[in-house]
């Protein structure tokens, strides 16, 4: 006797009736459209078993249905974009939403490699050194005014080189008696610092950090041994070829403060007339 061959959901003879496999379950052709076919986005049809179902991100189109939302153009078989989550062809999303380029002001398509700086958009090879024209690619680049540089044709075209090391300035310069120095090449002649941001002095023409000028040309105070910078409108003492702070210059014996009064010296010591008279 034949074995039964009926539909796996309504149970229907098979027999003789067109039906579909799925996980080797036998079903009819409408259970089958009803429990596994998917909705036409358009139409809101079912797409039944002989229809060709085109998908795209969970979405399912009949194929007369597949058609840009803006000319209405079939898309089947062509490449297309998609805006909220409406299918267009290339060329209408071109026109209603890419960028157009800075330089050549044509559209930049869909899928392109586009170089975007400051709000403007480039095609690839549009985006180009203004001097020696060569794509920028993933290269540094300068801009200037409205035009962009590649590193070393800016250094060429526009860079100040360097006093001391004669190599071009891009960044951190410091400009000393109108010349132009790299901040690490413009330090201090004697131990080497670098003098950008910080009080300095010089002497024939070299430059020199207050401590390394003090310690090789300022006099020293005869009391506390110390250089006297003179700088920045210190005061000192001056007398007879020997120098002191301000408040260095006191009374050896009591100590008063001798500055714009009268005092003697006894000595290398310097005295108050009170003292004088006492001594």
């Amino acid at each position: 006797m034949a074995e039964h061959y009926d539909c796996t959901e309504c149970k229907k003879s098979l027999y003789g009736q067109k039906y579909i496999l799925k996980v080797e379950n036998p079903y009819c052709v409408e259970c089958y459209e009803d429990l596994f076919s998917n909705s036409c986005e358009v139409c809101q049809k079912l797409i039944g078993c002989t229809s060709k179902d085109l998908s795209y991100k969970d979405q399912h189109w009949h194929s007369d249905c597949f058609l840009c939302i803006k000319c209405s153009r079939s898309l089947v078989d062509r490449p297309f974009a998609s805006k909220d989550e409406n299918p267009m062809c290339i060329e209408c999303y071109s026109n209603e939403y890419s960028s157009k380029c800075h330089e050549c002001l044509k559209t930049i398509m869909p899928g392109s490699k586009k170089m975007e700086h400051k709000g403007n958009s480039w095609h690839e090879n549009c985006f180009t050194c203004n001097r020696c024209q060569q794509p920028m690619g993933t290269r540094s680049f300068i801009q200037k005014e409205a035009n962009h540089y590649c590193l070393p044709c800016y250094e060429k075209q526009f860079a100040m080189q360097c006093v001391h090391c004669k190599k071009p300035i891009t960044t951190g310069g410091v400009n000393y008696r109108d010349q132009p120095w790299h901040k690490e090449c413009f330090v201090c002649i004697g131990c080497k610092q670098q003098l950008a941001g910080q009080r300095f002095t010089s002497r024939d023409e070299f430059a020199y950090c207050l401590d390394c000028f003090c310690n090789l040309f300022a006099k020293k105070c005869v009391y506390c041994t110390t250089s006297i910078s003179g700088l920045g409108g210190s005061k000192y003492i001056s007398f007879e070829q020997r120098q002191w702070h301000n408040d260095c210059f006191n009374c050896k014996r009591c100590c008063v403060s001798l500055v714009g009064r009268g005092f003697q010296t006894s000595k290398d010591d310097i005295l108050c007339p009170d003292c004088v008279k006492d001594f």
